[in-house]
């Protein structure tokens, strides 16, 4: 084993896993687990220690590195773990001098663990092309974005993450462009706050002007894909890219967090109830075959049953196919953590609630496609997916293919054909 990356939490984290195994490897270092934790949940944490202590128990020879989002905002608690070797900050993990010095330090013996630095003081971010995917992966991640400027009353993120910055679109067409030639069918554009993508660019270009030079300037590329957008932010050339190009793929994730508008006021969100529900209506005449996920918190401190059913509606109203819950978990140092809270149980049974309602929209969507005929990306054996990111059993295809099948059914789970 040279280096093995433990990936936890967002799609960022699975692309920049690839940039790290390439700088980490670069610096000489083997034998060594990297840990790229997330920090969104107490959970998510949990789920970070619990698997440093099990790889420690696995390999106790290895180092164990841990970065990442929960590295940067809880760095001492890392530390103080006997199984931990070194702490690499997030805004540390993409240097190729970050892993220099932990080789060093491991070289010397050096009893100083912790190498994080002050996130908020990055203001830019440099372009990294990877060429480290698999070829012919058949998704892969670029990404274009990172950190955040909003302050939502729940999120430790910004923390973890730092101030919103964008990789210039040159550098974003080139590394798409790169990977579309090596065979990668589907990108997929990710960032902590994609629809803030520019603001600190010259001439502040947009998320809508970015897709369009993709699409217009990697004509190889079969299917573009965007991840979660906070729709508020959804500007006229991204509405646009969506009704015209059919190389964009059918498919929105939304950060609506909730349905209710005082819950929504009090975790100083941007966006109101009627303003998700008019824009997936917007987006819907633009594409009508477009599938919208969502994530929504369930039992925000403060939330009443009947501000609960808000969000549960809006499952409905806004005509949700994915449904991403999070049981609220109070993140030390962020305002809601302070707000009356909401009791276990409680965020238990609504959690289970909004999932159930979530798998009921998921089943009608998949019993709406049968009949059609959808472009399916092959993703591994006897797997695939939709434009809409519909899962489908499909058996004897080369992985990586795009192929076009009539859909006849659903098992409730996954399409068929």
């Amino acid at each position: 084993m040279t280096v093995e990356i433990v990936t936890f939490g967002c799609r960022l984290n699975a692309f920049e896993a690839e940039v790290m195994r390439s700088k980490a490897e670069g610096a000489g270092l083997s034998d060594t687990v990297v840990i790229n934790s997330c920090a969104v949940t107490n959970e998510a944490v949990a789920q970070a220690r619990q698997s440093i202590r099990k790889l420690k128990r696995e390999r106790p020879e290895a180092r164990i590195v841990v970065t990442g989002c929960a590295a940067q905002t809880q760095s001492q608690m890392f530390a103080d773990m006997a199984e931990v070797d070194r702490v690499v900050g997030n805004g540390d993990k993409m240097r190729s001098e970050a892993w220099r010095d932990a080789r060093a330090a491991f070289d010397l013996g050096a009893s100083e663990k912790i190498a994080v630095s002050d996130i908020m003081a990055i203001r830019e971010m440099a372009p990294h092309l990877v060429d480290g995917f698999a070829s012919g992966l058949p998704r892969v991640f670029v990404q274009v974005q990172n950190g955040c400027d909003h302050r939502c009353t729940f999120c430790i993120i910004p923390f973890g993450r730092g101030n919103s910055r964008s990789v210039p679109m040159g550098a974003v067409v080139e590394q798409v462009r790169v990977l579309a030639e090596r065979g990668h069918a589907e990108i997929v554009l990710t960032g902590v706050d994609l629809t803030s993508y520019g603001t600190d660019l010259p001439g502040a270009p947009k998320l809508g002007m970015l897709t369009k030079q993709i699409l217009r300037h990697v004509p190889e590329l079969k299917r573009l894909r965007i991840s979660s957008i906070d729709s508020i932010e959804a500007d006229g050339d991204l509405l646009d890219a969506i009704a015209d190009d059919a190389r964009l793929m059918p498919h929105l994730h939304l950060s609506l967090q909730s349905g209710d508008d005082m819950i929504l006021k009090r975790m100083k969100r941007r966006h109101l109830r009627q303003d998700a529900i008019a824009f997936c209506n917007q987006v819907r005449r633009l594409r009508p075959d477009i599938a919208f996920g969502a994530d929504i918190i369930a039992g925000f401190p403060t939330e009443t049953e009947e501000m609960f059913a808000r969000s549960l509606d809006l499952v409905e109203e806004c005509g949700l196919t994915f449904l991403h819950v999070f049981p609220y978990s109070p993140r030390p140092g962020t305002p809601a953590a302070r707000m009356p809270q909401v009791g276990g149980g409680v965020i238990k049974d609504r959690a289970k609630r909004l999932r159930a309602a979530g798998e009921a929209a998921l089943r009608q969507r998949l019993q709406a496609e049968i009949g059609a005929t959808r472009d399916v990306l092959i993703e591994s054996e006897g797997q695939g997916r939709t434009e809409h990111y519909l899962p489908v059993a499909i058996a004897g295809e080369r992985v990586g293919s795009v192929v076009p099948r009539r859909i006849a059914g659903s098992d409730g789970e996954r399409l068929t054909t």
